[in-house]
């Protein structure tokens, strides 16, 4: 990515439909600089860039292939695919992937500057996926965009289902209290309840944003984060300079709330902003604490965030991949989408056969979530 400037990887960015600051040039870079992804760890990065001819030398798509020996840290898992291939005596790794490591955010992924643009940037990084030999490609979390121009290539869609908040439309929540006044009585009592247990147990937050998060705020966070992944048996997957470089080079895309006792900070979360116009995104990404409080876990990964999200009239809160529970908290249930080729046409018919099954299942999941709304019906 160092070899790519900048301004003109975040100026093409900046015209996509879904522009998430995790694809700058600032995580990116970040994520190779600091040894998070890297071949070390499995991730090898590919950067393919489209360039106008001179004298323009304007650039009109980009997109950053990882080469990968592994499937951790995708969140759309195909365990079950390389167990298959390993079964017939079959290499599955190396794979390729378009994705943002360690990030399931949905985003744009394939940016150009229009959709002739995409569909050559796609066409090319399938004929290098096919020199290379590797098994697949998949484009994991992508764009409305990113999936028209995959279903032009005859990649193969998958959809998975996440949960977002969205402030109310067309009038936004006043605040807090109003957004729980929406929700049912069993909801609002519950959220009310938890909340109440933090409090109690003399818990208080605070908030810094961009380059007011201090140095010893990041490095606390650090260790909070550390700690989360230790006590699952896991190193984390980020190094302590990724956020180092964070802090240094795309301060602004950073909120983060650290909670308190008897002045002592014991917990953090750290969430990810998008401020792109009339669009105001904030995005739940990591967080861990130092001591066990009930509830604290609700409270610094939602009930802050939203509150947060109120207060500054943004449009919508993406909780991350996965968890049911999200939906007590008003995160209700959406479709996201990847899209793969696979190289062997009898294991490409098999998966697409797979898919398609799975696809009618993640239908019912989500009609089945629904039924479950936690606002007041009408």
């Amino acid at each position: 990515m160092l070899d790519i400037p900048a301004e003109a990887w975040n100026g093409l960015l900046a015209v996509q439909s879904v522009p998430t600051p995790f694809m700058r040039h600032e995580y990116l870079s970040a994520l190779e600089t600091s040894e998070s992804a890297t071949t070390a760890t499995g991730w090898t990065p590919q950067v393919l860039t489209m360039w106008a001819p001179l004298p323009s030398q304007k650039l009109l798509g980009a997109c950053v292939i990882y080469l990968k020996t592994h499937s951790y840290g995708e969140y759309v898992f195909d365990w079950a695919w390389a167990r298959a291939y390993q079964e017939h005596g079959l290499p599955y790794y190396p794979k390729a992937v378009l994705s943002v490591p360690f990030t399931p955010v949905p985003g744009s992924r394939l940016l150009a500057i229009d959709a002739e643009r995409r569909e050559q940037l796609l066409a090319e990084a399938l004929r290098l996926c096919k020199g290379w030999g590797v098994s697949s490609l998949h484009l994991l979390f992508g764009s409305a965009e990113d999936m028209a121009v995959s279903q032009t290539w005859a990649l193969m869609p998958r959809h998975t289902v996440q949960f977002h908040w969205l402030n109310r439309q067309p009038e936004p929540y006043r605040d807090f209290d109003d957004f729980l006044n929406s929700l049912n009585q069993e909801k609002r009592k519950k959220i009310r309840q938890e909340r109440r247990k933090v409090s109690e147990a003399g818990v208080t937050f605070r908030w810094a944003q961009g380059s007011d998060i201090s140095p010893t705020d990041w490095a606390f966070f650090y260790q909070c984060y550390e700690r989360t992944y230790l006590e699952h048996g896991n190193a984390p997957y980020l190094s302590r300079a990724f956020f180092e470089a964070q802090a240094a080079l795309q301060p602004e895309s950073w909120l983060l709330f650290i909670a308190e006792r008897d002045q002592k900070p014991i917990a953090s979360s750290l969430i990810g902003l998008l401020q792109n116009g009339s669009s105001q995104v904030a995005y739940g990404r990591y967080w861990g604490a130092l001591e066990r409080v009930d509830c604290l876990h609700f409270e610094a990964c939602y009930y802050q965030p939203l509150a947060w999200c109120i207060a500054h009239q943004f449009d919508r809160f993406e909780g991350g991949a996965q968890g049911e529970h999200k939906m007590a908290r008003a995160l209700m249930p959406v479709n996201t989408s990847s899209a793969h080729w696979l190289a062997h046409p009898a294991f490409a018919e098999a998966v697409g056969r797979f898919l398609e099954r799975e696809t009618e299942g993640v239908s019912n999941y989500l009609e089945h979530l629904n039924e479950r709304n936690p606002f007041k019906q009408a």
